[in-house]
């Protein structure tokens, strides 16, 4: 009898470490030293003090328990408000692991192969072609057959060749500023099929699977996922991943009575950081427009809060609160590296960078680890072995004090209590 107690108290046990649910607690109880994390308070003031930074938000789970929660310093410098801990921030490139997911969730039901030809889907990447030559006086260029055609694994990995526009090579920016393709930030009245198929007619960086290239990857999966669901990409991360996690504040674009919570976007100028005012070509408050254009590589918005759920999720095997979003087997494959040849040391798995053996001992972030951030200075990682989450959101870009998340990440292994796990 006593043996059967003691195997249903294991099974019971490792039930709960995968159904783990985000509460608050005192730091001690998850093996964390409060003293310690109040280390945090003072560097991130520091920044605030020396004007480098208007805000930030911080959020860290250990074992499931949130163990440090705040805001610090305003969200408008002008009308001196305070910024909150559930205010709402444009996490850009952040949306990218949720639609990564979302396309492995229609990869578990069979409704795509990570090695489908992305033209099955989409009839405009029939036939690729690669850049030869380019113009600048007109962008006007030459190419030539890819010889392979973009996989969805390519898409998942930015190893397909395409690039950003804006942020990305000079040959591909014109190329797409004069096809009218958009960054997928600030850009509410496109049509996400009419742009994803124009995109697909236009030539690539490279040819596909040659080497990673950060791009318009996720947006075209992102419309992968409206063609086989038949819902827009809206709907289903509405249905499928923040309604189950209860990320009732991750949106698109936000309702009328959740727009008073949208952080200020900030930018760095000659050394003074400015707020953001809209001109004919961006507006810096497209979470509260009226947009259709779902951006699965750069458009949502969400709370640091909401953001810990969807990645506590993973840290889980994927189940949250009693619902399953994926897999454990999958987030296995999502969490391996997938980068062959010459890569360095940068790893990346099926939308987020790793830690993994070639690059370990950069930093005190464990092997197994995964991380992301957004472009307007947003960032997270989640550390298994750890069971840490930890995320820190400001909205500023450009910034060149970007080394305050190396900091963040140094001061919550610091506040680490009770030895931590053998990572090694």
């Amino acid at each position: 009898m006593k043996k059967l107690i003691l195997i249903l108290l294991c099974v019971s046990s490792v039930s709960l470490s995968f159904t783990q649910t985000l509460s608050p607690a005192k730091p001690e109880e998850a093996g964390m030293s409060g003293e310690r994390l109040a280390r945090i308070d003072k560097v991130v003031n520091d920044y605030i003090t020396k004007k480098w930074i208007p805000g930030a938000a911080v959020l860290i789970a250990r074992n499931g328990k949130i163990v440090f929660h705040k805001a610090y310093g305003v969200n408008d410098d002008a009308k001196q408000t305070a910024l909150r801990k559930d205010d709402i921030f444009r996490i850009a490139s952040q949306t990218q692991a949720i639609t990564s997911a979302a396309i492995m969730i229609l990869y578990e039901e069979r409704k795509l192969l990570l090695d489908d030809p992305v033209s099955k889907y989409i009839a405009e990447f029939k036939n690729p072609k690669v850049l030869v030559s380019f113009n600048d006086k007109d962008s006007s260029y030459t190419s030539e057959p890819a010889k392979s055609e973009i996989t969805i694994r390519h898409l998942l990995t930015h190893t397909s060749g395409l690039d950003y526009p804006v942020i990305g090579s000079k040959e591909l920016v014109a190329i797409y500023a004069k096809a009218k393709i958009p960054s997928g930030i600030g850009t509410p009245d496109h049509n996400l099929g009419d742009k994803i198929k124009a995109l697909g007619k236009l030539p690539l960086k490279h040819k596909p699977g040659d080497r990673f290239t950060y791009g318009l990857s996720m947006d075209v999966l992102g419309y992968v996922v409206e063609v086989i669901s038949g819902m827009n990409l809206n709907d289903f991360l509405k249905k499928r991943i923040f309604e189950p996690l209860g990320m009732n504040d991750t949106y698109f674009y936000l309702p009328k009575e959740k727009q008073s919570r949208l952080t200020t976007l900030y930018e760095e100028k000659a050394g003074k950081v400015t707020k953001v005012v809209a001109m004919k070509d961006r507006d810096p408050d497209y979470p509260d427009l009226p947009g259709v254009y779902y951006s699965g590589g750069a458009g949502l918005s969400s709370t640091v809060e909401d953001y810990a759920r969807f990645l506590q999720m993973l840290m889980n095997g994927g189940l949250y609160n009693g619902n399953r979003i994926l897999d454990g087997k999958t987030i296995e494959l999502m969490l391996t590296n997938q980068l062959k040849g010459n890569s360095g040391t940068f790893q990346f798995g099926l939308g987020f960078g790793l830690e993994a053996t070639k690059n370990d001992k950069l930093s005190a972030v464990s092997i197994g680890s995964f991380s992301w951030g957004g472009i307007l200075s947003t960032s997270y990682w989640v550390d298994p072995k750890e069971k840490i989450v930890a995320l820190i959101f400001k909205q500023i870009y450009p910034t060149t004090h970007g080394d305050l998340d190396e900091k963040f990440i140094a001061l919550v292994y610091q506040a680490i209590a009770d030895g931590g796990n053998d990572k090694r």
